[in-house]
């Protein structure tokens, strides 16, 4: 999913409102399992309760410009999370189901890993597979890191300019001067949603933010993709954190993310776009 363009290059102090509301409102429907939209109102009496001024949202009971985008871009987020998110986020059945068939359809010569769980449950990590069989598809026979295991570094005139803090799950067409980086979260076997999973989306904010200062200071564009899956995690335990995705594809952290399935029907386009900027 890419971001709205209504909703890109909004001033931070939009998104401070975005989360401020998030936080006082909520982002569910409770006993709805779907994500809510509150109205200008519903904002008002949470900013009244926190002592917060609301001039810069409703004068003379209206909506002001300001207003009104925050009101349209909460309400996209949640059509687009109760509408399009929610149908192709996986479960493990699913997931198996489409590595296998992708598996034999296209005989990857590509990494295909376990996962890290013990037991019954060791299996292949489904959604890596799937990523990894559809970059080698469609990257032309182009290199590929699939399995970073250093630090990815972006160079001038072959020294180093920036080394990112973490680790990414993948790279085209290396970790050095690199054109796209992913990152991948699986959590099929989860029973809730722990600290791990909360975890992993800030550090794809903290890639973000430093993939950001690249640009805006040395005007060299990385492109940074977060692929997501299992169904029970994000969604019915994880729904205010698919909110907080949805927000750091619109602030510009991420430039799409990818939602279960979606891997499946948007990727090859991706891949292949990867290969003409190499070209």
């Amino acid at each position: 999913m890419e971001a709205d363009a209504r909703f890109r290059h909004l001033p931070k102090s939009f998104w401070a409102d975005v989360r401020t509301i998030g936080e006082a409102v909520g982002y569910t429907l409770p006993r709805q399992n779907m994500v809510r939209s509150p109205t200008i109102e519903d904002i008002r009496k949470a900013y009244d309760k926190l002592g917060i001024g609301t001039t810069h949202l409703v004068r003379r009971n209206q909506p002001t410009a300001r207003g009104r985008t925050l009101v349209d871009y909460l309400e996209h987020r949640a059509s687009v999370l109760n509408e399009y998110v929610a149908p192709r986020l996986m479960d493990v059945d699913r997931a198996r189901a489409e590595f296998e068939r992708l598996r034999s359809a296209l005989n990857p010569s590509c990494p295909l890993p376990l996962n890290k769980q013990r037991g019954d449950k060791r299996a292949p990590a489904y959604l890596t597979g799937i990523v990894n069989m559809l970059v080698e598809a469609h990257s032309f026979g182009q290199p590929c890191d699939y399995d970073p295991r250093r630090l990815t570094t972006v160079t001038a005139d072959g020294a180093p300019l920036r080394t990112f803090a973490r680790r990414v799950d993948g790279a085209f067409p290396s970790t050095v001067d690199p054109i796209a980086v992913w990152e991948i979260k699986e959590y099929y076997y989860t029973t809730t949603f722990g600290s791990r999973v909360a975890d992993g989306v800030y550090e794809t904010l903290l890639d973000g933010m430093e993939i950001e200062e690249l640009a805006k200071n040395e005007g060299i564009n990385l492109l940074h993709y977060l692929i997501v899956d299992s169904y029970f995690t994000w969604w019915q335990c994880g729904r205010s954190y698919l909110c907080r995705l949805v927000d750091m594809l619109h602030m510009g952290y991420v430039d799409e993310v990818l939602f279960g399935y979606e891997v499946i029907e948007r990727l090859p386009s991706i891949v292949e776009g990867w290969h003409d900027r190499v070209c």
